[in-house]
Protein backbone atom coordinates (compact mmCIF):
# COMPACT_ATOMS: atom_id res chain seq x y z
CA UNK A 1 0.00 0.00 0.00
CA UNK A 2 2.93 2.31 0.74
CA UNK A 3 4.17 1.91 -2.84
CA UNK A 4 0.66 2.64 -4.16
CA UNK A 5 0.51 5.85 -2.14
CA UNK A 6 3.92 6.82 -3.46
CA UNK A 7 2.74 6.23 -7.02
CA UNK A 8 -0.36 8.36 -6.42
CA UNK A 9 1.76 11.14 -4.97
CA UNK A 10 4.23 10.93 -7.84
CA UNK A 11 1.36 11.34 -10.29
CA UNK A 12 -0.14 14.20 -8.29
CA UNK A 13 -3.31 12.51 -7.04
CA UNK A 14 -4.87 12.67 -3.56
CA UNK A 15 -6.66 9.33 -3.98
CA UNK A 16 -5.25 5.83 -4.45
CA UNK A 17 -6.90 4.24 -7.49
CA UNK A 18 -6.70 0.70 -8.87
CA UNK A 19 -4.06 1.98 -11.30
CA UNK A 20 -1.90 3.23 -8.42
CA UNK A 21 -2.32 -0.14 -6.70
CA UNK A 22 -1.03 -1.95 -9.79
CA UNK A 23 1.89 0.45 -10.21
CA UNK A 24 2.75 -0.10 -6.56
CA UNK A 25 2.63 -3.88 -7.00
CA UNK A 26 5.24 -3.79 -9.79
CA UNK A 27 7.50 -1.25 -8.09
CA UNK A 28 9.19 -4.09 -6.21
CA UNK A 29 10.44 -6.38 -8.97
CA UNK A 30 11.09 -9.12 -6.36
CA UNK A 31 7.49 -9.20 -5.12
CA UNK A 32 5.20 -12.19 -5.61
CA UNK A 33 2.91 -10.09 -7.83
CA UNK A 34 5.81 -9.12 -10.12
CA UNK A 35 6.87 -12.76 -10.31
CA UNK A 36 3.36 -13.84 -11.28
CA UNK A 37 3.20 -11.25 -14.06
CA UNK A 38 6.61 -12.26 -15.42
CA UNK A 39 5.52 -15.89 -15.22
CA UNK A 40 2.72 -15.09 -17.65
CA UNK A 41 5.13 -13.34 -20.02
CA UNK A 42 4.08 -9.79 -19.14
CA UNK A 43 6.70 -7.04 -19.17
CA UNK A 44 6.70 -4.93 -16.02
CA UNK A 45 8.06 -1.97 -17.96
CA UNK A 46 5.28 -2.27 -20.54
CA UNK A 47 2.64 -2.49 -17.82
CA UNK A 48 3.97 0.69 -16.22
CA UNK A 49 4.04 2.51 -19.55
CA UNK A 50 0.50 1.54 -20.51
CA UNK A 51 -1.00 2.22 -17.08
CA UNK A 52 0.64 5.63 -16.81
CA UNK A 53 -0.86 6.51 -20.19
CA UNK A 54 -4.29 5.84 -18.62
CA UNK A 55 -3.64 7.98 -15.53
CA UNK A 56 -3.48 11.73 -16.10
CA UNK A 57 -0.88 13.64 -14.10
CA UNK A 58 -2.44 16.06 -11.62
CA UNK A 59 -1.11 18.86 -9.41
CA UNK A 60 -2.32 17.65 -6.04
CA UNK A 61 0.07 16.99 -3.17
CA UNK A 62 0.30 13.79 -1.20
CA UNK A 63 -1.96 14.11 1.85
CA UNK A 64 -1.52 12.68 5.33
CA UNK A 65 -4.52 10.32 5.09
CA UNK A 66 -4.75 9.47 1.42
CA UNK A 67 -8.04 7.66 0.73
CA UNK A 68 -8.82 4.73 -1.55
CA UNK A 69 -11.24 5.22 -4.41
CA UNK A 70 -14.41 3.05 -4.20
CA UNK A 71 -13.05 0.79 -6.95
CA UNK A 72 -9.71 0.42 -5.11
CA UNK A 73 -11.60 -0.48 -1.92
CA UNK A 74 -13.34 -3.22 -3.90
CA UNK A 75 -9.91 -4.54 -4.98
CA UNK A 76 -8.92 -4.79 -1.30
CA UNK A 77 -12.11 -6.76 -0.56
CA UNK A 78 -11.39 -9.04 -3.51
CA UNK A 79 -7.83 -9.53 -2.25
CA UNK A 80 -9.18 -10.70 1.13
CA UNK A 81 -11.50 -13.06 -0.71
CA UNK A 82 -8.61 -14.50 -2.76
CA UNK A 83 -6.55 -15.07 0.38
CA UNK A 84 -9.46 -16.92 1.99
CA UNK A 85 -10.00 -19.08 -1.10
CA UNK A 86 -6.31 -19.98 -1.19
CA UNK A 87 -6.36 -20.62 2.58
CA UNK A 88 -3.57 -18.15 3.19
CA UNK A 89 -3.29 -16.49 6.59
CA UNK A 90 -1.99 -13.19 5.23
CA UNK A 91 -2.73 -10.63 2.51
CA UNK A 92 0.21 -10.47 0.13
CA UNK A 93 0.94 -8.66 -3.09
CA UNK A 94 -0.19 -11.75 -5.01
CA UNK A 95 -3.69 -11.43 -3.52
CA UNK A 96 -3.84 -7.73 -4.36
CA UNK A 97 -2.85 -8.56 -7.93
CA UNK A 98 -5.62 -11.16 -8.14
CA UNK A 99 -8.01 -8.48 -6.90
CA UNK A 100 -6.86 -6.05 -9.59
CA UNK A 101 -7.38 -8.72 -12.27
CA UNK A 102 -10.87 -9.51 -10.98
CA UNK A 103 -11.79 -5.81 -10.98
CA UNK A 104 -11.58 -5.95 -14.74
CA UNK A 105 -13.53 -2.78 -15.50
CA UNK A 106 -10.68 -0.55 -14.32
CA UNK A 107 -8.04 0.82 -16.69
CA UNK A 108 -5.45 -1.33 -14.90
CA UNK A 109 -7.58 -4.43 -15.39
CA UNK A 110 -7.96 -3.70 -19.09
CA UNK A 111 -4.20 -3.25 -19.51
CA UNK A 112 -3.57 -6.63 -17.89
CA UNK A 113 -6.28 -8.32 -19.95
CA UNK A 114 -4.83 -6.92 -23.17
CA UNK A 115 -1.45 -8.40 -22.19
CA UNK A 116 -2.98 -11.85 -21.74
CA UNK A 117 -3.00 -11.84 -17.92
CA UNK A 118 -5.90 -14.00 -16.76
CA UNK A 119 -7.17 -14.87 -13.29
CA UNK A 120 -6.92 -18.68 -13.50
CA UNK A 121 -3.30 -18.65 -14.66
CA UNK A 122 -2.40 -16.07 -12.02
CA UNK A 123 -4.00 -18.24 -9.33
CA UNK A 124 -2.03 -21.26 -10.53
CA UNK A 125 1.27 -19.42 -10.22
CA UNK A 126 0.28 -17.82 -6.89
CA UNK A 127 -0.56 -21.25 -5.50
CA UNK A 128 2.59 -22.80 -6.97
CA UNK A 129 4.74 -20.22 -5.17
CA UNK A 130 3.75 -21.81 -1.85
CA UNK A 131 3.25 -25.46 -2.78
CA UNK A 132 5.30 -26.58 -5.73
CA UNK A 133 3.94 -30.10 -5.59
CA UNK A 134 0.42 -28.98 -6.44
CA UNK A 135 1.53 -28.07 -9.96
CA UNK A 136 4.79 -29.88 -10.61
CA UNK A 137 3.30 -33.23 -11.51
CA UNK A 138 5.87 -34.97 -9.30
CA UNK A 139 5.67 -36.55 -5.86
CA UNK A 140 5.62 -34.61 -2.62
CA UNK A 141 9.16 -35.85 -1.96
CA UNK A 142 10.32 -34.49 -5.32
CA UNK A 143 8.63 -31.16 -4.64
CA UNK A 144 10.31 -30.98 -1.23
CA UNK A 145 13.63 -31.74 -2.92
CA UNK A 146 13.06 -28.89 -5.36
CA UNK A 147 12.31 -26.53 -2.49
CA UNK A 148 15.51 -27.63 -0.74
CA UNK A 149 17.42 -27.23 -3.98
CA UNK A 150 16.23 -23.68 -4.48
CA UNK A 151 17.29 -22.78 -0.95
CA UNK A 152 20.82 -24.19 -1.18
CA UNK A 153 21.83 -23.67 -4.76
CA UNK A 154 22.76 -20.01 -4.53
CA UNK A 155 20.24 -18.78 -7.10
CA UNK A 156 19.11 -15.19 -7.00
CA UNK A 157 15.58 -14.63 -5.67
CA UNK A 158 14.48 -13.66 -9.18
CA UNK A 159 15.76 -16.91 -10.67
CA UNK A 160 14.28 -18.94 -7.82
CA UNK A 161 10.88 -17.51 -8.66
CA UNK A 162 11.39 -18.15 -12.37
CA UNK A 163 12.33 -21.74 -11.55
CA UNK A 164 9.21 -22.25 -9.39
CA UNK A 165 7.04 -20.83 -12.15
CA UNK A 166 8.63 -23.19 -14.64
CA UNK A 167 8.03 -26.20 -12.42
CA UNK A 168 4.38 -25.27 -12.25
CA UNK A 169 4.09 -24.74 -16.00
CA UNK A 170 5.95 -27.88 -17.01
CA UNK A 171 3.47 -30.18 -15.30
CA UNK A 172 3.54 -32.72 -18.07
CA UNK A 173 7.24 -33.35 -17.56
CA UNK A 174 7.29 -33.66 -13.79
CA UNK A 175 10.39 -33.38 -11.63
CA UNK A 176 12.89 -36.19 -11.59
CA UNK A 177 16.11 -37.16 -9.82
CA UNK A 178 16.63 -33.97 -7.88
CA UNK A 179 19.71 -34.09 -5.69
CA UNK A 180 19.84 -31.81 -2.67
CA UNK A 181 23.18 -32.76 -1.18
CA UNK A 182 24.81 -29.83 0.56
CA UNK A 183 27.93 -30.48 -1.50
CA UNK A 184 26.13 -30.78 -4.81
CA UNK A 185 24.53 -28.05 -6.87
CA UNK A 186 21.70 -29.88 -8.57
CA UNK A 187 19.26 -28.41 -11.03
CA UNK A 188 15.70 -28.77 -12.23
CA UNK A 189 15.25 -31.78 -14.47
CA UNK A 190 12.13 -32.55 -16.44
CA UNK A 191 11.30 -35.13 -19.05
CA UNK A 192 10.26 -32.10 -21.10
CA UNK A 193 13.78 -31.83 -22.60
CA UNK A 194 15.51 -35.08 -21.70
CA UNK A 195 16.63 -37.09 -24.73
CA UNK A 196 15.80 -34.40 -27.28
CA UNK A 197 18.07 -32.88 -29.93
CA UNK A 198 18.96 -29.20 -30.19
CA UNK A 199 19.55 -28.42 -33.85
CA UNK A 200 17.77 -25.07 -34.02
CA UNK A 201 16.29 -22.45 -31.73
CA UNK A 202 13.01 -23.60 -33.31
CA UNK A 203 13.38 -26.78 -31.22
CA UNK A 204 12.70 -24.83 -28.00
CA UNK A 205 9.57 -23.01 -26.91
CA UNK A 206 9.59 -19.92 -24.69
CA UNK A 207 9.11 -21.87 -21.47
CA UNK A 208 11.96 -24.23 -22.31
CA UNK A 209 14.24 -21.29 -23.11
CA UNK A 210 13.41 -19.84 -19.70
CA UNK A 211 14.17 -23.23 -18.14
CA UNK A 212 17.59 -23.28 -19.83
CA UNK A 213 18.33 -19.75 -18.59
CA UNK A 214 17.21 -20.42 -15.01
CA UNK A 215 19.24 -23.64 -14.90
CA UNK A 216 22.28 -21.82 -16.28
CA UNK A 217 21.92 -19.16 -13.58
CA UNK A 218 21.79 -21.83 -10.90
CA UNK A 219 24.87 -23.61 -12.26
CA UNK A 220 26.81 -20.36 -12.70
CA UNK A 221 26.15 -19.36 -9.10
CA UNK A 222 27.23 -22.82 -8.00
CA UNK A 223 30.59 -22.40 -9.74
CA UNK A 224 31.13 -19.04 -8.05
CA UNK A 225 30.38 -20.59 -4.68
CA UNK A 226 32.70 -23.52 -5.46
CA UNK A 227 29.94 -26.09 -5.02
CA UNK A 228 30.65 -29.47 -6.60
CA UNK A 229 28.50 -30.33 -9.62
CA UNK A 230 30.29 -33.56 -10.45
CA UNK A 231 27.34 -35.83 -9.70
CA UNK A 232 25.09 -34.32 -12.34
CA UNK A 233 26.53 -36.16 -15.36
CA UNK A 234 28.80 -38.60 -13.57
CA UNK A 235 30.15 -41.27 -15.95
CA UNK A 236 28.46 -39.64 -18.96
CA UNK A 237 30.42 -39.05 -22.16
CA UNK A 238 30.14 -36.35 -24.81
CA UNK A 239 31.48 -36.89 -28.34
CA UNK A 240 32.62 -33.55 -29.79
CA UNK A 241 32.74 -33.63 -33.60
CA UNK A 242 34.65 -30.74 -35.18
CA UNK A 243 34.76 -29.96 -38.88
CA UNK A 244 35.68 -26.36 -37.97
CA UNK A 245 38.20 -25.38 -35.28
CA UNK A 246 37.09 -23.33 -32.27
CA UNK A 247 38.45 -21.91 -29.03
CA UNK A 248 35.19 -21.20 -27.18
CA UNK A 249 33.14 -24.18 -28.37
CA UNK A 250 35.77 -26.80 -27.59
CA UNK A 251 36.91 -25.38 -24.25
CA UNK A 252 33.43 -24.61 -22.90
CA UNK A 253 31.92 -27.99 -23.82
CA UNK A 254 34.94 -29.89 -22.50
CA UNK A 255 35.06 -27.88 -19.26
CA UNK A 256 31.30 -28.29 -18.94
CA UNK A 257 31.51 -32.08 -19.01
CA UNK A 258 34.46 -32.05 -16.60
CA UNK A 259 32.64 -29.86 -14.06
CA UNK A 260 29.51 -32.00 -14.37
CA UNK A 261 31.48 -35.18 -13.63
CA UNK A 262 31.52 -36.54 -17.18
CA UNK A 263 34.06 -36.83 -19.96
CA UNK A 264 34.40 -35.24 -23.41
CA UNK A 265 36.13 -36.79 -26.43
CA UNK A 266 37.51 -34.38 -29.04
CA UNK A 267 37.09 -35.71 -32.59
CA UNK A 268 38.96 -33.57 -35.11
CA UNK A 269 38.26 -33.82 -38.86
CA UNK A 270 41.01 -36.37 -39.47
CA UNK A 271 39.61 -38.64 -36.74
CA UNK A 272 36.13 -39.06 -38.13
CA UNK A 273 35.83 -37.46 -41.63
CA UNK A 274 32.04 -37.54 -41.63
CA UNK A 275 30.65 -38.78 -44.93
CA UNK A 276 34.11 -39.67 -46.26
CA UNK A 277 35.53 -42.59 -44.28
CA UNK A 278 31.98 -43.82 -43.68
CA UNK A 279 28.48 -42.49 -43.99
CA UNK A 280 27.13 -39.99 -41.49
CA UNK A 281 24.38 -42.47 -40.60
CA UNK A 282 26.90 -45.21 -39.79
CA UNK A 283 29.00 -42.82 -37.71
CA UNK A 284 25.87 -41.87 -35.73
CA UNK A 285 24.96 -45.54 -35.17
CA UNK A 286 28.46 -46.24 -33.86
CA UNK A 287 28.62 -43.25 -31.54
CA UNK A 288 25.23 -43.93 -29.96
CA UNK A 289 26.58 -47.30 -28.70
CA UNK A 290 29.52 -45.65 -26.86
CA UNK A 291 28.58 -42.15 -25.74
CA UNK A 292 25.59 -40.39 -24.18
CA UNK A 293 25.42 -37.19 -26.25
CA UNK A 294 26.92 -35.81 -29.47
CA UNK A 295 27.96 -32.23 -30.13
CA UNK A 296 28.80 -31.32 -33.73
CA UNK A 297 30.39 -28.18 -35.18
CA UNK A 298 30.00 -28.59 -38.92
CA UNK A 299 29.94 -26.79 -42.25
CA UNK A 300 26.56 -28.00 -43.50
CA UNK A 301 23.37 -28.03 -41.43
CA UNK A 302 22.39 -31.21 -43.27
CA UNK A 303 25.28 -32.99 -41.53
CA UNK A 304 24.07 -32.30 -37.99
CA UNK A 305 20.49 -33.02 -39.06
CA UNK A 306 21.52 -36.41 -40.44
CA UNK A 307 23.45 -37.22 -37.26
CA UNK A 308 20.30 -36.49 -35.25
CA UNK A 309 18.16 -38.56 -37.57
CA UNK A 310 20.24 -41.69 -37.09
CA UNK A 311 21.47 -41.35 -33.47
CA UNK A 312 19.16 -42.40 -30.64
CA UNK A 313 20.96 -40.04 -28.23
CA UNK A 314 20.76 -36.23 -28.05
CA UNK A 315 22.60 -34.30 -30.76
CA UNK A 316 23.54 -30.64 -30.18
CA UNK A 317 24.25 -28.25 -33.04
CA UNK A 318 27.40 -26.41 -31.93
CA UNK A 319 27.43 -24.49 -35.26
CA UNK A 320 26.29 -25.07 -38.80
CA UNK A 321 25.96 -22.83 -41.83
CA UNK A 322 22.28 -22.25 -40.98
CA UNK A 323 22.25 -21.73 -37.21
CA UNK A 324 24.36 -21.35 -34.08
CA UNK A 325 21.81 -22.05 -31.30
CA UNK A 326 24.29 -22.49 -28.43
CA UNK A 327 25.86 -19.11 -29.18
CA UNK A 328 22.50 -17.36 -29.46
CA UNK A 329 21.32 -18.81 -26.14
CA UNK A 330 24.48 -17.55 -24.42
CA UNK A 331 24.04 -14.14 -26.09
CA UNK A 332 20.45 -13.65 -24.99
CA UNK A 333 21.18 -15.06 -21.53
CA UNK A 334 23.88 -12.36 -21.23
CA UNK A 335 21.41 -9.68 -22.26
CA UNK A 336 19.01 -10.92 -19.57
CA UNK A 337 21.80 -10.81 -16.98
CA UNK A 338 22.62 -7.19 -17.77
CA UNK A 339 19.12 -5.89 -18.49
CA UNK A 340 17.02 -7.89 -16.03
CA UNK A 341 14.37 -8.95 -18.53
CA UNK A 342 14.01 -9.55 -22.26
CA UNK A 343 10.45 -8.68 -23.23
CA UNK A 344 10.23 -5.14 -24.60
CA UNK A 345 13.95 -4.72 -25.30
CA UNK A 346 15.48 -4.01 -28.72
CA UNK A 347 18.46 -5.96 -30.07
CA UNK A 348 20.30 -4.52 -33.07
CA UNK A 349 22.41 -6.83 -35.23
CA UNK A 350 24.82 -5.15 -37.66
CA UNK A 351 26.76 -6.94 -40.42
CA UNK A 352 26.44 -10.23 -42.26
CA UNK A 353 23.08 -11.99 -41.89
CA UNK A 354 24.75 -15.28 -40.99
CA UNK A 355 24.02 -18.32 -38.80
CA UNK A 356 24.31 -16.32 -35.56
CA UNK A 357 21.89 -13.75 -36.91
CA UNK A 358 19.44 -16.50 -37.92
CA UNK A 359 19.40 -18.05 -34.45
CA UNK A 360 19.15 -14.67 -32.74
CA UNK A 361 16.11 -13.76 -34.85
CA UNK A 362 14.23 -16.87 -33.75
CA UNK A 363 15.29 -16.52 -30.13
CA UNK A 364 14.49 -12.81 -29.87
CA UNK A 365 11.07 -13.41 -31.38
CA UNK A 366 10.29 -16.19 -28.89
CA UNK A 367 11.26 -14.17 -25.80
CA UNK A 368 9.57 -10.95 -26.91
CA UNK A 369 12.69 -8.96 -27.79
CA UNK A 370 12.45 -6.78 -30.89
CA UNK A 371 15.33 -7.22 -33.33
CA UNK A 372 16.55 -4.97 -36.11
CA UNK A 373 19.11 -6.33 -38.58
CA UNK A 374 21.27 -3.82 -40.45
CA UNK A 375 23.04 -5.54 -43.35
CA UNK A 376 24.04 -4.82 -46.96
CA UNK A 377 21.63 -5.85 -49.67
CA UNK A 378 22.34 -9.40 -50.72
CA UNK A 379 23.64 -10.35 -47.26
CA UNK A 380 20.32 -10.59 -45.44
CA UNK A 381 19.53 -13.45 -43.02
CA UNK A 382 17.80 -16.58 -44.28
CA UNK A 383 14.37 -15.52 -45.64
CA UNK A 384 12.57 -18.56 -44.23
CA UNK A 385 13.92 -17.78 -40.76
CA UNK A 386 12.95 -14.11 -41.10
CA UNK A 387 9.42 -15.21 -42.05
CA UNK A 388 9.29 -17.61 -39.10
CA UNK A 389 10.48 -14.89 -36.71
CA UNK A 390 7.88 -12.44 -38.00
CA UNK A 391 5.20 -15.07 -37.44
CA UNK A 392 6.38 -15.64 -33.87
CA UNK A 393 6.27 -11.97 -32.93
CA UNK A 394 2.57 -11.87 -33.76
CA UNK A 395 2.16 -13.57 -30.38
CA UNK A 396 4.94 -11.88 -28.38
CA UNK A 397 4.36 -8.32 -29.61
CA UNK A 398 7.98 -7.75 -30.62
CA UNK A 399 9.08 -6.26 -33.97
CA UNK A 400 11.41 -7.80 -36.56
CA UNK A 401 13.01 -5.40 -39.03
CA UNK A 402 15.56 -5.91 -41.83
CA UNK A 403 17.24 -2.77 -43.21
CA UNK A 404 20.38 -1.78 -45.10
CA UNK A 405 20.80 1.30 -42.88
CA UNK A 406 23.06 0.47 -39.89
CA UNK A 407 22.17 3.69 -38.01
CA UNK A 408 18.46 2.95 -38.35
CA UNK A 409 19.02 -0.59 -37.10
CA UNK A 410 20.91 0.62 -34.02
CA UNK A 411 18.54 3.50 -33.19
CA UNK A 412 17.34 3.24 -29.55
CA UNK A 413 18.75 -0.29 -29.21
CA UNK A 414 19.29 -1.81 -25.76
CA UNK A 415 21.94 -4.18 -27.15
CA UNK A 416 24.12 -4.01 -30.28
CA UNK A 417 25.63 -7.15 -31.80
CA UNK A 418 28.03 -7.86 -34.63
CA UNK A 419 30.04 -10.74 -36.08
CA UNK A 420 32.90 -11.13 -38.56
CA UNK A 421 32.26 -10.12 -42.14
CA UNK A 422 33.57 -13.42 -43.57
CA UNK A 423 33.13 -16.64 -41.60
CA UNK A 424 35.12 -19.85 -41.91
CA UNK A 425 34.43 -21.32 -45.32
CA UNK A 426 33.99 -17.85 -46.86
CA UNK A 427 37.69 -17.03 -47.19
CA UNK A 428 37.39 -16.68 -50.98
CA UNK A 429 34.85 -13.87 -50.45
CA UNK A 430 36.91 -11.98 -47.88
CA UNK A 431 38.42 -9.39 -50.22
CA UNK A 432 35.07 -8.57 -51.82
CA UNK A 433 33.30 -8.39 -48.47
CA UNK A 434 35.93 -5.98 -47.13
CA UNK A 435 34.84 -3.53 -49.84
CA UNK A 436 31.14 -3.83 -48.98
CA UNK A 437 30.96 -3.96 -45.18
CA UNK A 438 32.96 -0.93 -43.82
CA UNK A 439 29.79 1.19 -43.37
CA UNK A 440 28.56 -1.54 -41.01
CA UNK A 441 31.52 -1.34 -38.64
CA UNK A 442 30.43 -0.96 -35.00
CA UNK A 443 32.33 2.06 -33.71
CA UNK A 444 31.72 4.85 -31.21
CA UNK A 445 29.88 6.91 -33.81
CA UNK A 446 27.42 4.11 -34.63
CA UNK A 447 26.85 3.36 -30.93
CA UNK A 448 25.69 6.94 -30.40
CA UNK A 449 22.43 5.93 -32.11
CA UNK A 450 21.75 3.28 -29.42
CA UNK A 451 20.52 3.97 -25.91
CA UNK A 452 23.07 5.43 -23.50
CA UNK A 453 23.15 2.22 -21.45
CA UNK A 454 23.25 -0.11 -24.46
CA UNK A 455 25.53 -3.13 -24.24
CA UNK A 456 27.75 -4.45 -27.03
CA UNK A 457 28.03 -8.15 -27.91
CA UNK A 458 30.21 -10.15 -30.30
CA UNK A 459 30.31 -13.95 -30.60
CA UNK A 460 34.11 -13.87 -31.14
CA UNK A 461 36.70 -14.21 -32.53
CA UNK A 462 36.67 -10.50 -33.39
CA UNK A 463 38.61 -8.97 -36.25
CA UNK A 464 39.46 -5.72 -34.55
CA UNK A 465 39.53 -2.79 -36.92
CA UNK A 466 37.10 -4.49 -39.29
CA UNK A 467 33.60 -5.22 -37.95
CA UNK A 468 34.39 -3.56 -34.60
CA UNK A 469 36.89 -1.04 -33.26
CA UNK A 470 39.14 -1.47 -30.22
CA UNK A 471 37.30 1.42 -28.55
CA UNK A 472 34.03 -0.50 -28.62
CA UNK A 473 35.49 -3.96 -27.87
CA UNK A 474 37.32 -2.65 -24.81
CA UNK A 475 34.93 0.15 -23.94
CA UNK A 476 32.28 0.56 -21.22
CA UNK A 477 29.46 -0.85 -23.36
CA UNK A 478 31.24 -4.14 -24.08
CA UNK A 479 30.08 -7.37 -22.41
CA UNK A 480 31.79 -9.69 -24.90
CA UNK A 481 33.80 -11.58 -22.28
CA UNK A 482 30.76 -12.04 -20.02
CA UNK A 483 29.11 -13.41 -23.14
CA UNK A 484 32.03 -15.78 -23.80
CA UNK A 485 31.96 -17.02 -20.19
CA UNK A 486 28.24 -17.68 -20.45
CA UNK A 487 28.81 -20.16 -23.26
CA UNK A 488 30.04 -22.46 -20.48
CA UNK A 489 27.05 -22.03 -18.17
CA UNK A 490 24.36 -22.19 -20.85
CA UNK A 491 25.90 -25.29 -22.45
CA UNK A 492 26.14 -26.94 -19.05
CA UNK A 493 22.43 -26.28 -18.61
CA UNK A 494 21.69 -27.81 -22.02
CA UNK A 495 23.75 -30.91 -21.26
CA UNK A 496 22.06 -31.45 -17.89
CA UNK A 497 18.58 -30.95 -19.31
CA UNK A 498 19.08 -33.05 -22.45
CA UNK A 499 21.07 -35.95 -21.02
CA UNK A 500 19.71 -38.60 -18.67
CA UNK A 501 21.69 -38.10 -15.46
Amino acid sequence: MFFAQEEAGRLGDNYVSVEHLLLGLITDSESASARILRGMGASLNEIRTQVEQQVPRRDARLGQDMQLTPRAKRVIDLAYDEARQLRHDHIGSEHLLLGVIREGDSAAGRVLANMGVDIERAREIATGSDKVQQHAGGTAEEAEAVSDLLSVAGMSEDDKRRARDLIARLRSGGVAKVSTSGETVSCLRTTQLRGRDLLSIADLNAEEIDLVFSTAALLKQGVKEKRSQSSLLEDKTLAMIFEKPSLRTRVTFEVAMTQLGGHAIYLQPSDISLGVRESIADAARNLERWVDVIMARVFSHNTVAELAEHARIPVINALSDLEHPCQALADVYTIREHKGELKGLKLAYVGDGNNCCNSLLLLAAKVGTSMSVGCPKGFEPNPDIVAAAKKLVEETGAVIEITDDPAAAVKDADAVYTDVWASMGQESEKAEREKIFPPYQVNDELLKHAKEDAIFLHCLPAHRGEEVTDEVMDGPHSVVFDEAENRLHVQKALLVLLVEG
